[in-house]
């Protein structure tokens, strides 16, 4: 069911308003003014992406891309198709819908099983500050298939990464996403980022205010969704060849900034 008043949890004082959205009420590809797609799997320059994923991104394929019944369904599955044994899709809002600052909701079920990684999250727009992490990432949700049990947030900057251990991350125990229907969402504020699920909030990123190595993020970002297939982190535990293919069924994406 769909949430009749989105977001109104996090913040009653502060009055937003909506600014972006897809409800996903039509059928076939995603819609082409609000998204776009990153394409292949990051060769030559960044292999996997830069985290040794296994999978190959298409573009405008619905095997991998579409909408359907009131859902936008990302599907990873396990094929041969540009000398990879994976497909799957990254869709992106870049150039279509970037924020600075606001309230970012998506309601999704997630994909499971071991060699997932799905993830709801966020890119700087113009890279103001340099390449990653100088300019920024914020995960609002991460899940690795081999761990069922939780879903992450986290934030990348120059002083806080994974690289060199300083990275800013919270977990949240939740056994079903992968069967069931759950709301992840970011408050972006000048002073923090917040990370909930279904209004609860389990993790914040505060603003020092001393440099742009701890906090980028007063530039513009986009959104990402996407499968990724082993990698890193999501194939941490190898990747299990019988389970696909895998979806992540999203049933809305709403933006909301103050009025």
């Amino acid at each position: 069911m769909t949430s009749t008043s989105p977001l109104g949890e996090l913040n009653s004082d502060a009055k937003y308003r909506l600014v972006w959205a897809d409800e996903f009420k039509y059928e076939g590809l995603p819609d082409s003014t609000r998204w776009g797609y990153d394409l292949g799997d990051g060769c030559p320059n960044v292999c996997g992406w830069g985290n040794n994923e296994q999978q190959y991104y298409t573009q405008r394929r619905a095997e991998n891309a579409r909408v359907e019944n009131g859902k936008l369904i990302i599907e990873a599955r396990r094929e041969a198709y540009q000398n990879k044994q994976y497909t799957s899709a990254r869709l992106v809002s870049k150039h279509k819908g970037d924020w600075k600052y606001g309230k970012i909701e998506v309601r999704a079920k997630l994909p499971g099983g071991r060699g997932v990684w799905p993830a709801i999250w966020m890119l700087p727009t113009g890279w103001e500050y340099g390449g990653w992490p100088s300019s920024g990432e914020i995960d609002i949700m991460e899940y690795v298939g081999y761990e069922p049990d939780s879903v992450f947030a986290a934030v990348h900057t120059k002083s806080y990464n994974h690289s060199i251990g300083t990275q800013s991350v919270g977990r949240l125990f939740l056994t079903d996403g992968h069967r069931k229907f759950h709301r992840y969402a970011l408050e972006w504020t000048e002073t923090h980022l917040d990370f909930y699920v279904d209004g609860k909030r389990y993790h914040r990123f505060a603003n020092e205010k001393t440099s742009f190595e701890a906090w980028p993020f007063d530039e513009t970002f986009h959104l990402l969704l996407n499968i990724a297939v082993g990698g890193n982190w999501g194939g941490k535990k190898g990747i299990d060849d019988s389970i696909w293919p895998q979806r992540m069924e999203v049933d809305y994406v709403r933006v909301y900034q103050r009025s």
